[in-house]
């Protein structure tokens, strides 16, 4: 069994913190399909930002999350710490920092994996944020700056030092971005070098994926992110196979659509509708890629403007492809 601090998960599957996808109702999902542990979207350190929409959603939480993890991102010691106070003061259970985030606006402010270039400032941050709050404070990271800089073990190290709780390591770095193949031999690397428990992220979409990254990197679990998109039941397929060897019977098309259904009206609750109905095209579009020729039913979707429209599509397809017309605007 893995533990965080005083925490116990019930499986070795998390799900990836993702900017614009882990919102409330994508975590509600996968937790329900069997994901041991969700993590909020990234959330800024800047206190100014708290008070935006944005922020409120992002850190929105309910009941049904028994372990509240929010993750900060942020390159100054201090403002991390008061933004680790500020989410603790909310509720937050863990909090998770970011450093392994790859994308431009992120790295630009020397935040998210811009900071494995200093590892005295990774150094700083980790102990400000341990040091500001009673909760355990795990981390994301890469497997170094560059193919050249792969600096993963000693910022596994200087995390260990620092208090950290848990690590979770994707295993590319941050020039790769979410380029080529993930790395795993860094990962299992720092499984050596350090007693917490490790997460082996990166490219996992398969149950038999994930058993061999295990058995690869003696990681104590999974963490998935872009493979949950449109599968949020790929959790629960894993949870079998690990623990059975066997494959479990796949998802049916009554459960996808199903599943797509309430994805869909808890966006749309969620989000409101003229936000919820353009963010609900990219979740359809991923549950769609699961099912042969469904290219036109993504345009379709994606053309649509009323959330109604959304949801009774849905429902046309789930009556089968043969009630489906794409042409047909008033669907």
């Amino acid at each position: 069994m893995i533990r965080i601090g005083r925490f116990s998960l019930a499986g070795r599957a998390v799900l990836a913190p993702m900017a614009g996808v882990t919102d409330l109702p994508f975590r509600r999902l996968c937790r329900e399909f069997g994901a041991s542990l969700t993590t909020s979207e990234m959330v800024i350190s800047n206190s100014e930002l708290r008070d935006s929409r944005k922020t409120r959603l992002r850190l929105a939480q309910d009941e049904s999350e028994h372990l509240r993890v929010v993750q900060i991102a942020g390159a100054e010691p201090q403002a991390m710490a008061e933004a680790a106070r500020y989410n603790e003061s909310l509720g937050a259970d863990i909090i998770d920092i970011n450093m392994g985030c790859p994308a431009k606006k992120v790295c630009k402010r020397d935040a998210g994996s811009a900071l494995l270039r200093d590892p005295q400032l990774v150094r700083d941050i980790l102990q400000a944020v341990v040091a500001a709050v009673e909760v355990p404070v795990t981390l994301k990271f890469r497997t170094g700056w560059s193919p050249e800089h792969r600096n993963g073990v000693d910022i596994a190290r200087i995390a260990e030092d620092s208090g950290i709780q848990s690590l979770a390591v994707h295993g590319r770095t941050r020039a790769c971005r979410y380029h080529g193949a993930v790395e795993y031999d860094t990962i299992a690397a720092i499984k050596q070098s350090v007693s917490l428990p490790v997460f082996a992220n990166g490219d996992i979409t398969s149950p038999e994926q994930a058993r061999a990254v295990l058995d690869y990197t003696g990681a104590d679990g999974v963490m998935i992110g872009r493979g949950a998109q449109g599968s949020p039941w790929l959790f629960r397929e894993i949870n079998h196979y690990l623990a059975s060897g066997e494959q479990r019977e796949g998802v049916t098309p009554t459960e996808l659509f199903d599943t797509m259904l309430r994805h869909l009206s808890a966006l749309h609750d969620f989000y409101g509708e003229r936000q919820g109905l353009k963010i609900a095209r990219k979740h359809v579009s991923w549950y769609l890629q699961n099912l042969a020729d469904s290219d036109a039913a993504r345009s379709h979707f994606n053309s649509l403007t009323d959330a109604s429209a959304q949801i009774d599509t849905i429902h046309r397809l789930a009556a089968g492809w043969s009630a489906y017309k794409t042409g047909d605007k008033a669907a």
